[in-house]
């Protein structure tokens, strides 16, 4: 193997074996700052300029913003603030320019007894990278630093970024606190979840919710000494399944494996004791929808459908929403995207569309285009023995290094 693809593997190798976990649980959740330090480090060494943002009431939590080239930022600050037609013009130019590289530095929890290998030592074996993160989604930093390690910051028109976010696999609050501040500035974007080097240019966006019916617990002898729950949340149940229904029957995109939007009901719990009413209980759902439908009102759809057939069930019964994942948009880049084109020539692929969910609203919102693209497979996302390909890299680096061409030298 070429000396140089060691110094990139050495460096997958040192983030996968630093734990940056992100959960809802909080005996699993870590920081991410011994991740974003090393990336730091290496990039201010490589003459980036660097940036780190702290999380709002996320201790530990932290994004890392790198430029390379010449950071339109501040343009962008004298295009809002200009009081005259040359800056304007200066703000007008740059707004359309730029190529954010972006990944997560974050992992899910692992099981270590399900693994064959430490999942925090990179090991290689049957030409493939295995650990935490190796697909989902460190090595892609590592990859899109080796990429850019001998371009002529000089010869960039556009500046290309490093973006490192935290808490993708858990709130999204660091793509939430970039898009609350407005960075990156940037025409483009590539985010380098694992598609095999599919150009992704749609997915579907996504909620969780926690619903709760509250009624009054009482000896089970005498039903009327209480008011059940669970007799309420069957309604509540009834309900969600007829909503189901009517999302499977559109709209639809075919562009999705599944067209239509899906209601999950994922988790129930309620009551203490068979001789005892149901006081309380517990359900949490997931809908993940398809990009002509909105989060907000999908959500407001939600609550007025439930309250409405639980009211008509029982009024005495008390019914509560907790949002459990705020959730984001859905993606949808238009096929006609300079970017989308471009992808799609250098992979050779056509783009499509995947059921779950990215950052790419959230760089959406900044005025960017977006096309998810990188190596390995999300069927290994998430899993024991969790692997990256091998030969999965260099292509990665030869579609980076054009795309960079293409948007930052032009």
């Amino acid at each position: 193997m070429p000396t140089d693809s060691r110094v990139l593997i050495d460096h997958i190798r040192e983030l996968i074996a630093t734990p940056s976990v992100s959960s809802v649980s909080p005996e699993w959740d870590t920081p991410n700052t011994t991740v974003i330090n090393n990336l730091a480090g290496r990039l201010e060494s490589a003459g980036w300029q660097v940036e780190i943002q702290d999380i709002p009431d996320k201790p530990g939590k932290q994004n890392l913003i790198a430029t390379l080239g010449k950071d339109l930022s501040n343009h962008l600050d004298n295009k809002e603030q200009g009081t005259n037609e040359a800056e304007n013009k200066v703000g007008n130019q740059v707004e359309n320019k730029g190529l954010v590289l972006s990944g997560h530095t974050d992992t899910v929890p692992c099981d270590d007894v399900l693994w064959t290998s430490d999942p925090f030592t990179l090991a290689e074996r049957e030409q493939r990278l295995y650990g935490l993160g190796s697909a989902d989604m460190k090595s892609f930093l590592a990859i899109a630093m080796h990429a850019c390690a001998n371009i002529d910051p000089q010869k960039l028109t556009a500046p290309v970024i490093l973006l490192a976010t935290a808490d993708e696999e858990s709130s999204m609050a660091g793509a939430r606190a970039l898009a609350a501040a407005g960075k990156p500035a940037a025409r483009y974007a590539i985010i380098g979840e694992p598609t095999g080097l599919q150009p992704i240019r749609m997915h579907k966006g996504i909620f969780m919710e926690s619903i709760t019916v509250k009624g009054q617990s009482g000896h089970s002898s005498d039903p009327g000494l209480g008011n059940n729950a669970l007799d309420g949340m069957q309604t509540v149940i009834n309900e969600l399944q007829t909503w189901r229904d009517e999302l499977r029957t559109g709209p639809l995109n075919e562009a999705f494996k599944v067209p239509y939007s899906t209601l999950n009901l994922g988790h129930i719990h309620g009551g203490d004791n068979p001789n005892r009413i149901c006081g309380e209980c517990e359900l949490q759902i997931d809908l993940r929808f398809v990009p002509s439908l909105n989060k907000a009102e999908l959500r407001a759809e939600l609550h007025q459908r439930l309250t409405q057939q639980l009211r008509n069930h029982d009024p005495e019964l008390k019914l509560t929403f907790n949002s459990l994942f705020d959730g984001t948009q859905p993606m949808h880049t238009k096929a006609e995207s300079e970017l989308i084109k471009a992808a799609e020539a250098m992979t050779g692929q056509q783009s499509g569309a995947v059921s779950y969910a990215t950052e790419a609203p959230f760089l959406t919102s900044l005025g960017m285009d977006v096309v998810v693209l990188g190596p390995g497979s999300i069927d290994q996302a998430h899993q024991p023995d969790e692997f990256l390909p091998l030969e999965q890299i260099q292509p990665t680096i030869e579609i980076i290094q054009g795309l960079i061409k293409r948007f930052c030298m032009a």
